[in-house]
């Protein structure tokens, strides 16, 4: 069973950075971890992705030039780096795991953390 944990959310103001994390289970070189978010009265968007095994990733073009993704294969973590945060960022940031290819579709992935309050207010 594949199990992750999501941490670092939190209140931040407009133009601020926030780092979340996703620890998550020892997994194949085969997996891919993605980031989603879900804001009230929405859909859960991916925002970010990267492959376990390889340099491959993928950012949604809200977030690109903002946010950066990194793996740990080390810690078995996957950081969410998020700079230049707007309010419409504010969202339950989620990671999920899947035995695949970086994917940017929600119903690809099988396994899902709790998630992490983002909130950006001043």
């Amino acid at each position: 069973q594949v199990q992750l944990v999501e941490s670092g959310g939190g209140l931040v103001q407009p133009g601020g950075s926030l780092r979340l994390s996703c620890a998550h289970s020892r997994l194949s070189l085969n997996y891919a971890i993605g980031w989603f978010r879900q804001a009230p009265g929405k859909e859960r968007e991916v925002v970010s992705c990267i492959s376990v095994g390889n340099d491959n990733t993928y950012y949604s073009d809200s977030v690109k030039g903002r946010f950066t993704i990194s793996r740990d294969r080390a810690q078995s973590t996957v950081d969410l780096q998020m700079t230049s945060l707007k309010p419409e960022d504010s969202a339950v940031y989620y990671c999920a795991a899947r035995n695949g290819a970086v994917a940017p579709i929600r119903m690809a992935y099988d396994y899902w953390g709790q998630g992490t309050q983002v909130t950006v207010s001043s």
